[in-house]
């Protein structure tokens, strides 16, 4: 009998495309099961792809008609972005925090006025969406005016989203229309000294990379598929981080990848270092690390790790040098661990912050930075190193190992869950749609 299924979520990667099925029947959502192709960019058309593992999931649980097919991307790069503010540590940071909740791929941030050398590096890059910020309310406003200026005259090819100084706001959009560019106006990302206001701009860049998704061949026709939402897939598993916190708490999730490791918290953390820290952190924080991934980005790793891993591994040279992006023996298996323990390790220590003393008239005092997750009740785990690899749940386990008792890691308290069925993006995209549907399949995922 053919089965009718209720919403069908895509997840177009650079190298891979995932189909979701889920049912709502009786009201209770179910996860179906999932379909898998190689994504078809060089084809010229990821919908091939797309329709290539929609026919994987039909060959796994029988033939099927479904509702609506919503979809989450990082084909091509994903959401590639300049970012372009004031003063680096202020708007440029408030800035950087909003696109990357967004789930964009960072390739440009430039601080202060923009000089003829970087509108050539903007030109050369063609970045999905242009984000420029600078000035709290009612301060600096010459900034902002003169790189907007010279981003219109450049002429790119791409949107601009302006998150600074409202006062810049009428001369902004004149100077855009005027040059016949698309320009988007959203609440300052940093309206006054030590505040933060990220998430109008987080949610709007989202909105504009779906009208914008072009990048990658192809994707101009996938909304002859896709009848719902698309957003980038960091993007998505930040939007169910966040759904889950406002359900079960404070928490931080771990993407470990073949070619990126991502780190999301969602977390206030505790009133005693909010008192003492030097810069605003944003609630919801995402940090990629594009340098630790356990296939691509390899070698990086084993050169962090290299000569414990050798004593660990006899072959650790020849394994890693015949890697597969699957692990298939239990040696290759525990190998890709021992390296996603270091991708584990070194990307949560520059997601967190530290504490820091100096001595004063009064003796020793602290001071902290960056993210603190000493309030983290759930650690995470998503992507296939933690759904597909058994031993993968006992690294998140062992968080705290080695730290110096400075670094604002989450307490031995914390517990670990595991996104069995690996659908958190799909149920960030869901979450958009259904989200009481979203929440309780995760968790079902979870075992909660």
């Amino acid at each position: 009998m053919k089965k009718t299924l209720d919403v069908l979520v895509a997840e177009i990667g650079s190298t891979t495309t995932t189909v979701d099925g889920f049912s709502f029947t009786d009201e209770k959502p179910v996860f179906v099961g999932q379909g898998v192709s190689p994504t078809t960019v060089l084809d010229g058309d990821v919908n091939i792809g797309l329709r290539n593992a929609i026919e994987d999931l039909k060959n796994k649980i029988g033939e099927f008609s479904y509702g609506e097919l919503f979809a989450s991307s990082s084909a091509a790069g994903g959401l590639k972005m300049s970012v372009h503010g004031l003063v680096y540590d202020m708007t440029v940071k408030a800035a950087k925090e909003a696109a990357l909740g967004a789930g964009a791929n960072i390739k440009m941030i430039t601080a202060g006025k923009l000089r003829k050398s970087d509108i050539e590096k903007l030109k050369d890059l063609k970045p999905n969406i242009i984000l420029l910020a600078g000035g709290v309310d009612y301060g600096d406003r010459e900034t902002a005016l003169y790189n907007g200026e010279k981003i219109a005259e450049a002429k790119l090819d791409a949107p601009l989203i302006y998150a600074g100084n409202i006062e810049n706001r009428d001369e902004i959009s004149e100077i855009f229309q005027q040059y016949g560019k698309e320009i988007y106006i959203v609440d300052n990302v940093y309206p006054s000294i030590d505040s933060l206001n990220i998430e109008p701009t987080r949610k709007l860049i989202q909105a504009v990379f779906e009208k914008h998704i072009v990048s990658a061949p192809g994707m101009q026709r996938v909304r002859e598929l896709v009848t719902g939402n698309i957003i980038p897939t960091p993007g998505a598993v930040m939007e169910c981080a966040i759904s889950l916190y406002e359900e079960i708490g404070d928490l931080m999730v771990v993407d470990i990848g073949g070619a990126t490791t991502d780190v999301h918290s969602v977390t206030e953390g505790s009133e005693e270092i909010q008192k003492i820290s030097v810069n605003p952190e944003p609630l919801a924080k995402r940090t990629v690390e594009g340098d630790l991934g356990v296939y691509v980005n390899r070698y990086n790793l084993f050169e962090m790790c290299k000569d414990d891993i050798r004593g660990k591994f006899k072959n650790a040279d020849k394994l890693i040098e015949n890697l597969n992006p699957i692990p298939k023996t239990d040696i290759e298996k525990d190998f890709v661990l021992y390296l996603a323990k270091t991708a584990l390790k070194t990307s949560v220590k520059r997601h967190a912050g530290k504490l820091n003393s100096f001595f004063g008239p009064t003796g020793r005092s602290f001071y902290a930075e960056g993210k603190d997750l000493t309030k983290i009740k759930w650690i995470i785990g998503t992507g296939g190193i933690f759904s597909r690899l058994q031993k993968a749940e006992q690294l998140l386990k062992n968080i705290n190992d080695k730290s110096n008792g400075t670094e604002l890691y989450p307490r031995e308290v914390a517990k670990v869950l595991i996104d069995k069925e690996y659908i958190m993006a799909a149920c960030g995209v869901l979450s958009k749609r259904y989200p009481k549907e979203a929440l309780e399949l995760i968790k079902n995922s979870f075992g909660i």
